[in-house]
């Protein structure tokens, strides 16, 4: 089989070269790409009105919950969000993105929605691309 007919290996290739272009994007702003999505998603989900814990968002944006947790330090550490320990549950750290984590993800998210444009115009046809990406990025259970 050449690597040209394999899916697996052009996936490979364009989600490197897409990550390479996020994390250029991202650098201005001092963020990493997982801080980006956690950031981010911690945005939406402030929109939408949800006062989420660690867990909550690590579901969200389908990472680790380990993980999660250290890099919401290092958020936390930059101002961007602050941990505070949930009533109801004492083990449970409830996150409340802050005005200056509010202005950075909302202008992180246009700068990546912009190199997503750009990345992705590749594409003959991109709601063919996402009608393909959309279940194989749904959750599984």
């Amino acid at each position: 089989m050449d690597p040209d007919d394999s899916p697996g290996y052009l996936l490979w290739r364009a989600t490197l070269r897409w990550q390479r272009q996020i994390t250029a994007t991202l650098a201005p702003f001092s963020l990493t790409h997982v801080q980006f999505v956690l950031l981010a998603s911690l945005w939406w989900l402030d929109r939408e009105g949800v006062l989420p814990n660690q867990l909550t968002l690590a579901q969200h944006a389908d990472t680790d919950v380990k993980m999660t947790s250290q890099v919401l330090r290092r958020l936390e550490d930059k101002g961007l969000l602050v941990r505070e320990t949930d009533a109801a549950d004492t083990r449970a750290k409830r996150l409340r993105i802050t005005g200056r984590g509010r202005e950075l993800a909302e202008a992180a998210i246009t700068a990546v929605e912009a190199a997503d444009t750009a990345f992705f115009s590749a594409a003959p046809d991109r709601d063919a691309l996402l009608a393909t990406l959309r279940p194989l990025a749904a959750p599984r259970d």
